[in-house]
């Protein structure tokens, strides 16, 4: 009989192994001794709701976590198989279901705002998930920075975009006036694993920034120093005024460790 509690044995299912969160999580999964299985859609389509019922029940996964991108009814079928086997499922929303205005930081219980189709897109997904599975958790994250062995960045995160808008337009504009929601990757993939053994439930905020409160510019010009970035040419404006900050709730078990650890004292 398979372990599904604290730190014991788990086969867990991760969505989106081809894009740049969901590896960090499977290979801290692997180091805990837990087994990750993933999604492949070439095999079995995310719209193939019969298709996916049969390999969800032969692969009878003990967790799911969710990073796929997907139609929200793919999120609430995972979700209704997690309630239906009572299984630990997690699923990683983003600050971007909230908008500039009203202004945050913002809290798990604030209404959320988003204009833009993304956000949009992560609320509904958010909401069909809720209707499910009334246990889910609904991790939402910021902005992710992360950087190989080599020293380079790759895939969707905050550091590779600023490389790529270093070299594309030989500066980097970075607004004082934004307080992003950020993290590094592998404290992310930490606290979504930690989440995912604790069998944790409802919304949670991950947010290396939330108490760290950097601007855009600091940030940017602290990442410069730490990653070697001399190349960088940071010009500060006050264009995007936001503070993006998700601010966890207090009784929340799971804390992702803060900027400091990574950039030092701030």
């Amino acid at each position: 009989m398979r372990r599904i509690f604290n730190n014991r044995w788990m086969r867990i299912l991760i969505t989106g192994l081809n894009g740049t969160l969901a590896p960090h999580l499977a290979s801290l999964a692997r180091a805990r001794s837990h087994e990750v299985v993933g999604w492949d859609r070439d095999a079995v389509s995310p719209d193939d709701a019969s298709a996916g019922d049969a390999f969800l029940r032969n692969t009878q996964p003990d967790a799911i976590a969710h990073l796929g991108f997907g139609s929200e009814d793919w999120s609430a079928r995972l979700a209704t198989w997690a309630a239906a086997n009572d299984r630990s499922f997690v699923f990683t929303s983003t600050a971007m279901v909230f908008d500039h205005m009203p202004d945050g930081p913002h809290h798990v219980n604030d209404e959320r705002t988003a204009k833009d189709d993304y956000g949009r897109y992560k609320i509904r997904c958010e909401d069909a998930i809720r209707a499910a599975n009334p246990r889910a958790c609904i991790a939402r994250i910021g902005w992710q920075i992360d950087i190989d062995d080599e020293g380079k960045a790759r895939g969707n995160n905050m550091l590779a975009a600023l490389d790529q808008q270093q070299a594309s337009d030989g500066r980097i504009r970075a607004s004082t006036a934004w307080r992003p929601a950020c993290s590094f990757m592998g404290d992310t993939a930490l606290a979504l694993l930690q989440l995912i053994e604790q069998r944790s439930e409802g919304v949670v905020h991950l947010d290396s920034n939330a108490d760290s409160a950097l601007n855009f510019y600091g940030l940017v010009t602290s990442l410069k120093v730490r990653f070697a970035r001399a190349s960088w040419i940071i010009e500060p404006h006050a264009e995007y005024v936001h503070d993006q900050r998700l601010i966890a709730a207090e009784s929340s078990a799971v804390r992702i460790a803060p900027l400091s650890a990574r950039l030092g004292s701030q």
